[in-house]
């Protein structure tokens, strides 16, 4: 009887341990892969024939910004690729919801001497599917053109540049490490997307005839869009046409401050708030001292002095390409003179 009940025991064990393995086994199944960055541009397959042409494949979105960043003059395409079969969500103004595995593309280029487009870096956002996070990496474009490769610890560039009125200037372009590339995207300790809000896309891109956010939706791509009423539109910070001296400045330091500038963003503790939708003017930096400005602040006691932009840091800092000093600190050796003027001249008029 004894040799009976051992034997039961036995089975009984194998069996829970069998079916133990085949749970893992499940368990593992259904874990999705982390991400794992390719070496090269070439090998994700977004682009059909010459490389540095960007001609992208049928699976990837070209999108624009209505405001885009300062980066020294530089060219930008943008694309996004879901995975197949998913959507982006509209949340509210500020934020779109992208599934897991989306990529965003971002590439760099700058016209030289001989008006060639000449390519610099692609950096890829991915939102990892094994956690859920987004995750970045730079890939930097080699001397003949014909590939980019996974490049992490960043790099300055000397080149020659031609700005948007055609004028030419020698500058050393900062490739930055992935790590410079977190201090902007963070936002409450997660990295996020920048550009790629709701009301930096609500606009209709030059050549179309229909609304970005409009036509996302219409194609398959972007899922719960109100009416385009209910959404925040940010202005093109370069059209004195349709937009008040206020809404193109409110623009232009949305979309190249409030990255940092925001709460939660890495500039948190400043105080400063220069996102779009702020309405309180101290956050906004009127008559507020600095926290720890430093020799940045240029001895000048307030962020913002209304009608004083000479009195005001955020223009002195804005104007300037001294370590330490400048503003933005990250992705720029230039200063961008037509920005730079816009906030001044907006400053003068408060």
């Amino acid at each position: 009887m004894s040799n009976l009940i051992k034997i039961s025991s036995c089975f009984l064990l194998l069996v829970f341990m069998v079916q133990a393995c085949q749970n893992q086994g499940k368990k593992q199944q259904n874990t999705p892969t982390e991400f794992q960055f390719k070496e090269k541009l070439s090998d994700y397959g977004f682009f059909k024939g010459k490389l540095s042409e960007l001609n992208p494949n049928p699976e990837l979105i070209s999108y624009d910004l209505s405001s885009a960043l300062f980066s020294d003059y530089a060219i930008k395409d943008r694309f996004i690729v879901l995975p197949e079969g998913s959507k982006m969500k509209y949340v509210d103004d500020e934020e779109l919801e992208f599934p897991d595995s989306t990529i965003i593309i971002k590439n760099f280029a700058y016209r030289n001497s001989n008006d060639e487009k000449i390519m610099i870096e692609t950096r890829l956002l991915v939102k990892d599917p094994a956690d859920h996070n987004w995750k970045v990496m730079n890939y930097l474009w080699d001397e003949k053109q014909d590939d980019a490769v996974k490049f992490i610890r960043g790099v300055v560039l000397p080149i020659s540049l031609k700005d948007d009125e055609g004028k030419l200037h020698k500058t050393n372009y900062m490739v930055p490490n992935t790590n410079d590339c977190k201090r902007c995207h963070i936002k409450d300790s997660k990295l996020l997307p920048v550009g790629p809000k709701a009301r930096n896309m609500n606009f209709t891109r030059a050549g179309q005839n229909e609304n970005q956010l409009v036509w996302l939706a219409k194609e398959g791509h972007l899922d719960n869009l109100p009416d385009l009423k209910e959404v925040e539109a940010l202005p093109n910070w370069l059209d004195n046409a349709n937009f008040s001296l206020e809404q193109r400045a409110r623009a232009y330091l949305d979309i190249n401050c409030s990255h940092c500038h925001r709460r939660g963003g890495d500039a948190f503790n400043t105080g400063l708030f220069l996102e779009y939708t702020e309405t309180d003017t101290v956050r906004l930096g009127y008559h507020k001292g600095p926290v720890s400005a430093g020799s940045g602040a240029g001895g000048l006691d307030f962020d913002l002095v209304p009608g004083s932009p000479d009195k005001s840091i955020l223009y002195y800092r804005m104007n300037s390409t001294e370590p330490g000093t400048a503003m933005p600190e990250l992705a720029r050796s230039m200063i961008h003179t037509e920005g730079v003027e816009l906030i001044k001249d907006w400053i003068k008029h408060l």
